[in-house]
């Protein structure tokens, strides 16, 4: 069953043609504008993250250089604590060096002063021995070999000898 119109537009199928071109005009001119929005905006925002990636990286990049110098100089820092921590080493050994070389020297020092000293007491006794075994050897000559008749001869020149002897003095 085919009807055929006298003029198309009485036609219901024209009729519902032009109502879907109308309808689809419409909404496709409002489904249209949304879509460009929709997509302008996701295009901005795409935009937007991008220029922050951009932004990020750059400050990520001036980051690495900055910690790069920063670990440079902490390298250069540490060789020159390194540096000076040697020198201090070798400053003190060379301290701790002429110190005990010192210390040796006034050990030596003291230890020659102590034999000299023990020298002297020892020659100071030996003569104070010797006085006193000549002491007793004269005491012992004195008494056996002269008695108080032969030894006044020799008291008198002894005190006839005095007044000389102070004079000299």
């Amino acid at each position: 069953m085919h009807h055929h119109y006298e003029h198309f537009y009485l036609d219901p199928k024209f009729w519902v043609a032009v109502s879907f071109v109308i309808f689809v005009l419409l909404f496709g001119k409002t489904a249209w504008t949304k879509a460009t929005q929709m997509l302008d905006a996701r295009g901005a925002r795409i935009k937007a993250e991008l220029e922050e990636a951009s932004r990020l990286r750059a400050e990520a990049e001036a980051m690495m250089a900055s910690a790069r110098r920063e670990r440079e100089q902490a390298t250069k820092d540490a060789a020159a604590m390194l540096e000076r921590a040697k020198a201090e080493a070798e400053r003190v050994a060379a301290a701790a060096k002429a110190e005990a070389e010192s210390s040796a020297r006034r050990r030596e020092r003291m230890a020659m002063d102590r034999i000299a000293a023990a020298e002297a007491s020892a020659v100071n006794e030996v003569r104070q021995a010797a006085a006193d075994i000549a002491t007793a050897a004269v005491r012992d000559i004195l008494a056996h070999r002269h008695d108080a008749a032969s030894d006044a001869p020799m008291v008198d020149a002894a005190i006839n000898s005095l007044p000389a002897a102070f004079k000299a003095a």
